[in-house]
């Protein structure tokens, strides 16, 4: 055995009482193949496989297996789908059903098959008499044991990469105006296509070695049904060495669709290479290094085409006046989990802000129609799309990742929502060059969205969603992968395009700054419910919302009015100017800059002071933001210079005092 490097004769991390049993297994597995080539007959190889018999053999169980794996794709395909992705009563007896035939002995198999398609089956005599086609003992009957016991191969590897495939990249491409049956066969087909071709080629390799449901149902009768595994059967009992040969090359075949899969059949060959995409170190890095003449010449060629799509879905209104064809108002009433009312005029984009689990996804999933946690009554323009399905309603997705599609180049990823409404390929591939040229991307149309760095893929997928000329948009934290110099740049460039997009656009993010810069009016969610709807000014100044005014950079804290100041939720009491009536509701905002910090507890007219400890110090620009926590009051954040914080030689654990003037607490009211 070979020893391994340092000296030792296994490989590290192996223990012996696992590897023994691991090589003995191993031996079990190659002995018989060992006996096979070790018992041929080398020199009489080339005889044995020419004889006629064997060669007819072959060639009956080539077609066979053929028409096994067309019949397992036609039918298997959908099976393998239907248990993916759709959910149904009884899901689990019919995956019981797909796998019974790969644990079914192969007669028992036969014996089945033969009292269901036989002559005297339940359905054998119907096919006789009213379709004239008779299954056992004839070609047919090979290929049907041959699919029912293939068939399975199939259908699990497919379910596997289907199971594995994101939804995101669906619901993207039926956003973008593609039918249920566009999107299987332009999307979802392409994307699990190395599981799809391990499915198949074990589906072939498995009818092609099929035996038992065969001789049991079909018969062994030479030139109808004796396929090649059964012409061993035979020949072991008047030529074994012929045997040996004949099992040789089927062995071989086997091993060669085992070596070609490299593993496949586990999942390990479908990936989704737009997990490998980049971030480039600044807006333009990717495109500086990758970008060339050629690119910029290839980026006009025509790209990989989709077939043909369905009539357009979305045509304008002929009956519409013509100033208002490409002018979309968005009347929105949601139900279920997020329950609000959404109203806005052309032109107008919303920010949808909020803690996780506020609902801002289930509410773009509920405008899309693709959640049953929430329903969306949605009317756009002077047409109600709430009936309609996703494909349908005019209404473009991107979400976090872009989801581009990982199999086509940017080019035709821009070009697919078009396609999908029937442009014909070349206005298509015009239009589309166009949008990636305005985003500043045009020269990298030929790539891959694993060849995109972070900022180009959001890019192309906004080009994507812009140039399917939707009367919605929707936008799930579209900067949030980018780094900082990045995501200024794209931002700018979203800005730019929204300005001139004739229909409404809702943007969930986390970053206020996006919130402030790019909306028109920031809607503001929690649990479901709309705290705020107004505009950036607005929310900024009085925030209705804790995890806003955080979002913000300011000390939010909840809590009710007494007879001597807000009493937070925390604990404490905090001292404002003009309180409202006891009882109120209400949520006490102070600016970081507002928190004075001391080293001993200050004198004079703060009527707000805490004792507290240092937790956190963080720079903040040209600034230090401290966190401080107190067992008199809720956590608080103060901003000091570094001169400030070197002076009181403030560091994490520091104890401190921190103070507030009733004139610097603004409070709104819950």
């Amino acid at each position: 055995m070979r020893a391994f490097p340092g000296g030792r004769l296994r490989p590290r991390g192996a223990p012996l009482t696992l590897l023994l049993p691991a090589l003995l297994a191993i031996a079990f597995l190659l002995l018989p193949l060992v006996g096979i080539l070790a018992r041929t007959e080398w020199s009489r190889l080339g005889t044995h496989l020419t004889e006629p018999d064997t060669v007819e053999a072959l060639k009956l169980s080539l077609i066979v297996s053929f028409w096994s794996l067309g019949l397992s794709l036609l039918f298997g395909v959908p099976l393998a789908w239907l248990l993916a992705r759709v959910s149904f009563p009884g899901k689990t007896l019919v995956r019981s059903l797909v796998l019974l035939p790969m644990v079914l002995p192969p007669t028992v198999g036969g014996v089945a098959l033969l009292l269901g398609f036989g002559r005297r089956g339940l359905l054998g005599p119907w096919l006789e008499d009213s379709l004239g086609i008779t299954l056992p003992f004839h070609t047919s009957g090979a290929v049907l044991a041959a699919t029912f016991v293939a068939m399975p191969f199939l259908v699990i590897s497919l379910e596997g990469s289907l199971a594995g495939l994101r939804p995101a990249y669906e619901e993207t491409a039926a956003s973008l105006g593609a039918s249920p049956v566009r999107v299987f066969l332009t999307v979802t087909l392409p994307m699990v296509a190395p599981g799809l071709a391990a499915g198949a080629a074990l589906t072939w390799a498995r009818a092609l070695g099929e035996f038992g449901a065969t001789i049991t149902f079909a018969g062994n009768l030479p030139g109808t049904t004796q396929t090649l595994p059964l012409r061993v059967y035979l020949l072991l009992q008047d030529d074994p060495e012929a045997a040996t040969s004949v099992s040789l090359l089927l062995l071989a075949i086997a091993m060669a669709v085992l070596i070609a899969l490299r593993g496949r059949w586990t999942g390990g060959g479908t990936r989704d290479r737009s997990a490998d995409t980049h971030e480039a170190s600044g807006p333009d890095a990717a495109d500086d290094l990758g970008a060339s003449a050629s690119d910029a010449r290839n980026a006009r060629q025509d790209p990989p085409g989709n077939p043909g799509g369905d009539a357009g879905d979305l045509p304008p209104d002929p009956a519409a006046p013509a100033a208002d064809v490409s002018r979309w108002r968005m009347r929105a009433e949601v139900t279920g989990f997020t329950r609000l009312t959404l109203d806005a005029e052309p032109g107008t984009t919303i920010a949808v802000v909020g803690p996780n689990g506020a609902g801002k996804t289930t509410l773009l999933r509920a405008l899309l129609g693709l959640t049953p946690r929430s329903h969306a009554t949605l009317r756009l323009g002077e047409r109600d799309v709430t009936a309609l399905p996703p494909h349908r309603r005019g209404v473009a997705w991107v979400p976090q990742n872009g989801a581009l599609f990982p199999h086509l180049n940017a080019l035709a990823n821009t070009a697919y929502g078009l396609r999908a409404h029937g442009v014909r390929r070349a206005d298509a591939r015009r239009a589309a060059q166009e949008w990636l040229d305005r985003l500043g991307v045009g020269h990298l149309a030929r790539r891959r969205p694993h060849q995109l760095s972070g900022g180009q893929a959001q890019r192309v997928a906004l080009a994507r969603a812009l140039a399917a000329r939707p009367r919605l948009l929707l936008l799930d934290e579209p900067l949030a992968a980018l780094d900082q110099t990045t995501r200024g740049q794209v931002r700018h460039t979203l800005r730019r395009h929204l300005d001139g997009f004739g229909g409404v656009c809702l943007i969930v993010t986390h970053d206020p700054v996006e919130a402030v810069s790019l909306a028109d009016r920031v809607l503001v969610l929690d649990a479901g419910r709309a705290l705020q709807d107004a505009p950036p000014a607005e929310v900024t100044r009085n925030p209705r919302s804790p995890w806003v005014a955080r979002m913000l950079g300011r000390n939010a804290w909840p809590g009710t009015f007494g007879p001597d100041g807000l009493v937070p939720a925390g604990g404490g009491r905090l001292v404002v100017a003009d309180p409202p009536a006891p009882g109120t509701a209400a949520l006490a905002i102070i600016a970081p800059e507002a928190v004075s910090v001391h080293r001993d507890r200050p004198a004079g007219s703060p009527r707000n002071v805490w004792p507290g400890t240092v937790r956190e110090i963080t720079a903040l620009g040209s600034r230090l933001r401290i966190l401080v926590t107190s067992a008199e009051a809720p956590d608080l954040v103060a901003e000091i210079t570094p001169e400030a914080a070197a002076e009181l030689r403030l560091a994490d654990g520091a104890a401190i005092w921190t103070s507030v003037k009733a004139t610097e607490v603004t409070w709104v009211a819950l």
